[in-house]
Parts: structure tokens; C-alpha cells; sequence
């Protein structure tokens, strides 16, 4: 069974999500950010998830960690909580 580890950024408009992600190309750290914007509680570790399987995330969020890049940032990501930036940290097949 597929597993993967990921980190997100949660925040509540599609502009704010979408600026988060240019400082992060432009050098800004992931997980300071995490810390500082995030509305989920994981922001407080950097925006880390831990490891989990399909089925465990909501289904727009399973779609890019399970087939988008690993190591890549991805967003805007809509879903029933907010606009999401996703990282996949690693994934098994």
C-alpha cells in the first residue's frame, strides 16, 4: 500500500496562498512560514503531517501527494478547509 509524508501551509484565500508560495521560491523557509500563517495545528512543527496512506486526507489533497512531484511545493490546493501549499516529502509505492 502506497504511503507518503507531506507538509502544508493552510490559510483562508487563494491570493494569500498563492503569495506564500512565491517567498518560498524565492528562498523563504517552508516551515517558518508553516509556523507563522498556518491555520492548522501542524504548523506549529513546520507544517509536517507525518505519514499516511490514501484515503486518509481529503480527496483534493490525496490527488497531489499521491501523483504530483516529491520534493516540489504545490498550490493553491482548494478544499472544504481552506487553500493549502503541499509539499510530499516522500512517498512508497
Amino acid at each position: 500500500m502506497a504511503k507518503a509524508t507531506a507538509r502544508h501551509i493552510l490559510v483562508d484565500s487563494e491570493t494569500e496562498c498563492e503569495d506564500l508560495k512565491r517567498r518560498i521560491e524565492n528562498g523563504d523557509d517552508f516551515a517558518r512560514l508553516a509556523a507563522e500563517y498556518s491555520k492548522c495545528p501542524s504548523g506549529s512543527s513546520g507544517g509536517d503531517l507525518g505519514e499516511f496512506g490514501p484515503g486518509q486526507m481529503v480527496p483534493e489533497f490525496d490527488r497531489v501527494v499521491f501523483n504530483e512531484a516529491v520534493g516540489e511545493v504545490h498550490g493553491p490546493v482548494a478544499t472544504q478547509f481552506g487553500y493549502h501549499l503541499v509539499e510530499v516529502t516522500s512517498r512508497s509505492e
